[in-house]
């Protein structure tokens, strides 16, 4: 598809297809892509906290109500948040105005149902073939037809309720002090409050925005600085989310980074253990890393990959029957609470088994062991299939020949941002590099 990718519609701001007119395009496809029922559609609109996202939310907005349905507009909320919303709130859609952990001059759209998911391929492919080839531009809606748009204020509140419903009451987080690096993102006003109210003793951080500071060497994926401030505070936990939200990795006591494959090991083990693990199965990525499948295994725990994207991980969640999966990135989703990745909700389940068994975090996740690594992010002009590139393809021929079986290969175009990644896992880390450093030459070569 030319507008969605694995995370919906995402690029560099106010450039094509994040102009003001292209997303005007996108609110009134929606409305029509959702059909019409005899009655008028209510869709729910969130952002992070991105300079962009004011311009992006009014052509939205304007798109909505122009087609006849009508726009609430909840402000700077984490994309879980939204997806909770929509069901709570029986909308018929909800729109997040985020690029996620891209740097603030990116924006993106994504787009729930009503169900809380992410939209189907079909869905997306009508909005582009509504947005594409200007299917809608006849279609007029005036006098009283035309849509309202609603500014919600309670929205925090409820979603506050909503995450310490998740935390068992019979818990506390008396005694913990926490620091939280909230990205400047969606989460710098929500994640205190919940933790606080929690009983926990709360130091955020970046937890500031001011429209350009989003994920700038903070966040989950800047993890030194969580690293550094859970020092600096001598906390018994760190907490680091991406810029909206959905992603969440964790600093434990001895100040090691708990990543979204250890987060998966501790909350699989737990369940397992409470036999709250559905047909003893996790949903990991073809990026999870080997060590978290050999501990499963030992556990009685399957792993079963799909794509990168939380998108894959809840539809085959769904089409299993599952209810735990996600990405080494900190995507980790807990169907039996919420649709989507959430990292308010993943850090509490964390914690909420450190306090059940008395035991800090670093010990949860002790017989855990991940298999050496290296990941490398190219920038690309294109993204043209590699295995038609016949230096890429003879570089990835012989790096597997290196690792003969003894590790892991991946090599794959990010769906979010114009970056080609290559990951190799070996115990062997000269290995890792002269993999890597070959490929990384073929792809310079051909396509940057």
């Amino acid at each position: 598809m030319e507008l969605f990718g694995t995370d919906g519609i995402r690029g560099r701001a106010n450039t094509y297809p994040l102009v003001g007119d292209i997303s005007y395009k996108i609110g009134r496809a929606l409305v029509c892509a959702l059909g019409k029922d005899g009655r008028k559609n209510k869709i729910i609109i969130g952002k992070d906290t991105r300079l962009s996202g004011y311009l992006l939310e009014s052509a939205l907005t304007s798109g909505i109500v122009s087609t006849g349905a009508d726009a609430y507009l909840v402000g700077p909320m984490p994309t879980p948040a939204i997806a909770f919303l929509v069901r709570s709130m029986r909308a018929d859609a909800g729109v997040v105005i985020s690029a996620s952990h891209n740097p603030f001059y990116d924006n993106g759209i994504k787009i729930f149902s009503h169900e809380g998911l992410k939209l189907d391929d079909k869905v997306e492919e009508l909005i582009e073939q509504f947005v594409l080839k200007d299917k809608l531009k006849d279609l007029n809606i005036t006098g009283d037809k035309i849509g309202r748009a609603f500014r919600i204020r309670d929205t925090l509140g409820r979603y506050v309720v909503f995450a310490k419903s998740f935390f068992p009451y019979s818990l506390s987080l008396s005694g913990l002090r926490i620091v939280l690096d909230c990205a400047n993102g969606a989460t710098y006003k929500v994640a205190p409050m919940i933790f606080e109210e929690l009983g926990a003793e709360v130091i955020a951080i970046n937890d500031k925005p001011n429209g350009v500071n989003i994920n700038d060497k903070c966040g989950s994926t800047y993890p030194d600085a969580i690293v550094e401030a859970t020092k600096l505070y001598r906390a018994d936990v760190g907490i680091a989310f991406d810029g909206d939200g959905d992603r969440v990795i964790m600093v434990d006591d001895n100040y090691n980074v708990i990543n979204g494959d250890k987060i998966l090991a501790i909350l699989a083990e737990d369940m397992k253990r409470e036999e709250k693990l559905k047909k003893d199965t996790v949903v990991g990525t073809v990026m999870t890393n080997y060590g978290l499948e050999e501990y499963l295994n030992k556990i009685g725990v399957k792993l079963e990959r799909v794509d990168v994207g939380d998108k894959y991980i809840v539809k085959r969640m769904l089409n299993g029957g599952f209810n735990l999966g996600g990405e080494q990135s900190g995507h980790v989703v807990l169907s039996d609470f919420n649709t989507t990745g959430d990292g308010i909700i993943t850090a509490l389940a964390v914690l909420s088994i450190s306090k059940k068994r008395g035991v800090s975090i670093s010990k949860l996740c002790k017989n855990f062991r991940v298999i050496p690594e290296k990941t490398e992010n190219i920038v690309v002009r294109s993204k043209p299939p590699l295995d038609e590139i016949s230096d890429i393809k003879k570089a990835v021929e012989n790096a597997e020949g290196m690792l003969n079986g003894t590790g892991r290969l991946v090599v794959r175009y990010s769906g979010t941002e114009a970056l080609l990644r290559i990951t190799v896992e070996s115990e062997d880390e000269q290995i890792l590099d002269k993999c890597i450093n070959m490929i990384s030459n073929a792809v310079k070569k051909n396509i940057t």
